[in-house]
C-alpha cells in the first residue's frame, strides 16, 4: 500500500484562496477528485493528502492556478482539468505563457487570451504565417481565436477587409425546407461568425463596418472567380469543402491578404467525398508561409464535459480502428495459409 504524505501550501493573498477554492469550494473539490487527494482550507494554508505522486501534481497544480488568479483569470472546472492533464506531462510551467499577451479585447473592455497551450501556439502561427490551418475538434476555439486576430488586424490597419466564409453544407438537414432567399438560408450557418464579430466590435459598429463592405460574410461559392487583396480571409468549417473547393478558395488570395482556414475533420459531411481540409493539410504542410496547427482535446475550453465526450468518441475511433487492423491481418494470415495449403 503506498504511503500517504502531507503537504502544506501556503497562498500569498485572499485572492488567490478563494480563486483557487472557487464558489462553495467547487474547485478545490474538483482538484481533489481529480488526483485521489484529501485536500482542505487551514487559514491562508492548503493542505494535501495522499500518495506522494498524486500530491505532487496537486503541488503543481496549485501553484500554477494560483499565478492564473495573480494575472487575473478566473479559475474554472476547465481550467483545472487542463492544468491537471499539463501537470501529468510534467509541463505545468507553460501556464505562465498563457498570462502574457491580450488577442483581442472586445467591444465591452475584456481581455482575449489564450487559455491553453494550443491555442498559444496557433496564434503565433497566425501571426508568422500567411496561410494557416487550425484543425481540431469543438470547442478549442479555433473560430474565434481566427476572428480575434482578424479584428486586431483591421483595427491596426494591417488589412482592408475582413472576409468570412463557410461552405453551405447541411449536417443532416436540407437548405430547402429554410425560408427565404439565399442569403438568409445560409444565414444560421454564419451565425458563429456573426456572434464572434458582434461581441469584438460591438453592434453598432459591425452594422457600420457591414453595411460599407468593410466586413463580409458569404457562403465559399460566392469566393469564385475573385482576387482577394489586402483581406483578412477566414474559411470555416472547411471540413466541409471538396478539394476542388479548397483549391478554388486558397488560390483566391491577393497582395496583402492573410488566409485562416478552420476544421474538425471529425465532422465531415460530404456524403463519401474526399474533404478538401484533409487533402490541403497533408500537401501543404511544411511549404513555405503555411502552417497546421493541430489542436486536441486538452485544448477545449468549452465545460470540462465537452473535452471527456471528445476523448470518449476519440477512443471509440481508436477501438475500431484497431478492430479493423485485427480484421485485415485475419484475413491476410487465412490468405497466406490457404496459399501454403495449395
Amino acid at each position: 500500500m503506498a504511503e500517504t504524505i502531507k503537504k502544506t501550501i501556503e497562498l500569498k493573498s485572499l485572492d488567490e484562496l478563494s480563486g483557487i477554492l472557487g464558489t462553495y469550494d467547487e474547485n478545490l473539490t474538483n482538484l481533489a477528485r481529480e488526483l485521489n487527494l484529501l485536500a482542505y482550507v487551514d487559514g491562508m494554508k492548503l493542505r494535501l493528502e495522499g500518495n506522494a505522486e498524486d500530491v505532487r501534481l496537486g503541488e503543481a497544480v496549485v501553484q500554477a492556478l494560483a499565478q492564473t488568479v495573480r494575472g487575473g483569470e478566473r479559475i474554472d472546472g476547465a481550467k483545472i482539468a487542463y492544468c491537471i492533464e499539463l501537470a501529468r506531462e510534467g509541463k505545468v510551467e507553460d501556464i505562465a505563457l498563457l498570462e502574457s499577451g491580450v488577442v483581442a479585447i472586445t467591444a465591452r473592455g475584456k481581455q482575449i487570451k489564450c487559455k491553453t497551450v494550443g491555442q498559444k501556439a496557433y496564434v503565433e502561427a497566425i501571426k508568422k504565417n500567411t496561410v494557416v490551418f487550425g484543425v481540431g475538434p469543438a470547442g478549442t476555439g479555433k473560430t474565434y481565436l481566427a476572428v480575434c486576430m482578424a479584428v486586431s488586424a483591421f483595427k491596426s490597419k494591417q488589412v482592408e477587409k475582413i472576409i468570412l466564409t463557410r461552405p453551405a453544407v447541411e449536417a443532416g438537414e436540407k437548405l430547402g425546407f429554410l425560408p427565404g432567399d439565399l442569403h438568409e438560408k445560409v444565414d444560421p450557418y454564419l451565425r458563429p461568425l456573426y456572434d464572434a464579430l458582434q461581441e469584438l466590435l460591438g453592434l453598432e459598429t459591425y452594422a457600420k463596418l457591414m453595411e460599407r463592405g468593410a466586413i463580409e460574410v458569404a457562403p465559399l461559392a460566392y469566393m469564385r472567380g475573385r482576387t482577394l487583396s489586402n483581406a483578412y480571409i477566414i474559411l470555416d468549417e472547411a471540413q466541409n469543402t471538396t478539394k476542388e473547393q479548397m483549391k478554388m478558395f486558397l488560390t483566391r488570395m491577393g497582395e496583402g491578404s492573410k488566409m485562416v482556414v478552420t476544421g474538425d475533420v471529425t465532422q465531415i459531411d460530404l456524403d463519401g467525398k474526399a474533404s478538401g481540409l484533409v487533402h490541403a493539410t497533408s500537401i501543404l504542410d511544411g511549404v513555405e508561409g503555411v502552417s497546421v496547427c493541430k489542436l486536441t482535446a486538452k485544448d477545449v475550453v468549452r465545460h470540462p464535459m465537452v473535452m471527456r465526450i471528445i476523448r470518449a468518441y476519440e477512443q471509440d475511433a481508436e477501438k475500431a480502428e484497431a478492430k479493423k487492423n485485427a480484421q485485415k491481418a485475419d484475413k491476410e494470415k487465412t490468405r497466406e495459409n490457404s496459399a501454403k495449403g495449395e
